[in-house]
C-alpha cells in the first residue's frame, strides 16, 4: 500500500511538472491580435521588442510593438499576394552590414546582441524581414512621390541651413546636398504615403486586440 502511495504521489508530482511547462509555454504564445484568419502570438511581441532593445537600447511599449506586427502583417501579406522577391543574400548581407555600422565599434555591437540575448542568425533573420518589407514600400509608393526643385530649395533653407549653423558649422553648398534631400523627401513621401495606405487597409480589415489578457 504504501509503495502505491508514493507512486501516486509521483505521479501527482510529474502531472503537476508537465502542467506548468505546458502553462508556462501558453503564456509565451498566447494570441496578442486576430487579424482576419491569422494571428500574432505574444512571442512575436517579445521577439521584436528584443531586437528593438538590440537596435535602440530601448524597446517600445508592447502595444506600440503590436501596432508595428500589425503593419508588418499587412504589408507582408500584400507583398506575398504581389509575390513580391525576397532580398538576395548579397542585399541581406549589405543590410546585416548597415546595422553593424549603426554601432560606435564591433564591441559595442556585441555586448548590445548579447545583452538583448539574440544570436546571429536572429540578427539576420530580422534584418532581412525588415529588407523585404521596405523593399516592398519603396516599390509600391516610389513612383508616386514627385519632389520640385522649390521644395528641395524651401528645405536647404529652412532645415539644412540652420541645422549647420546651429553645430557651429558652414552648410554644404545647394548643388552638392540636392541629391541627399532630395532622397530624404522622396523618402519622407513613401512614409507618408505608406502610414496613409495602412490606416485605410486597418479600416478595411477584422482586427481583434487581446494584448491585455495576453500580458497577464
Amino acid at each position: 500500500m504504501r509503495a502505491l502511495t508514493i507512486r501516486v504521489l509521483l505521479l501527482s508530482l510529474l502531472i503537476a511538472h508537465v502542467a506548468g511547462m505546458l502553462a508556462a509555454r501558453e503564456i509565451v504564445d498566447r494570441v496578442a491580435a486576430r487579424i482576419e484568419n491569422d494571428i500574432i502570438l505574444l512571442s512575436d511581441i517579445r521577439a521584436l521588442s528584443r531586437y528593438q532593445q538590440f537596435l535602440d537600447g530601448k524597446p517600445e511599449t508592447d502595444s506600440q510593438i503590436l501596432e508595428r506586427l500589425i503593419d508588418q502583417w499587412i504589408v507582408r501579406t500584400e507583398a506575398t499576394v504581389s509575390r513580391f522577391p525576397q532580398p538576395s543574400d548579397a542585399d541581406i548581407e549589405r543590410g546585416v552590414e548597415r546595422v553593424r555600422k549603426s554601432f560606435n565599434s564591433a564591441d559595442e555591437y556585441e555586448a548590445r546582441k548579447k545583452q538583448s540575448g539574440l544570436s546571429d542568425a536572429q540578427v539576420r533573420e530580422m534584418a532581412a524581414a525588415q529588407l523585404y518589407l521596405s523593399n516592398y514600400l519603396d516599390s509600391r509608393f516610389r513612383p508616386g512621390v514627385q519632389i520640385d526643385p522649390k521644395t528641395i530649395d524651401d528645405f536647404y533653407q529652412k532645415s539644412v541651413v540652420p541645422r549647420a549653423k546651429a553645430r557651429g558649422e558652414e552648410p554644404p553648398p545647394l548643388d552638392a546636398a540636392r541629391d541627399l534631400i532630395r532622397e530624404a523627401l522622396v523618402q519622407r513621401g513613401i512614409n507618408d504615403q505608406a502610414d496613409q495606405w495602412l490606416i485605410e487597409s486597418k479600416a478595411r480589415l477584422h482586427i481583434e486586440k487581446f494584448l491585455d489578457e495576453a500580458a497577464k
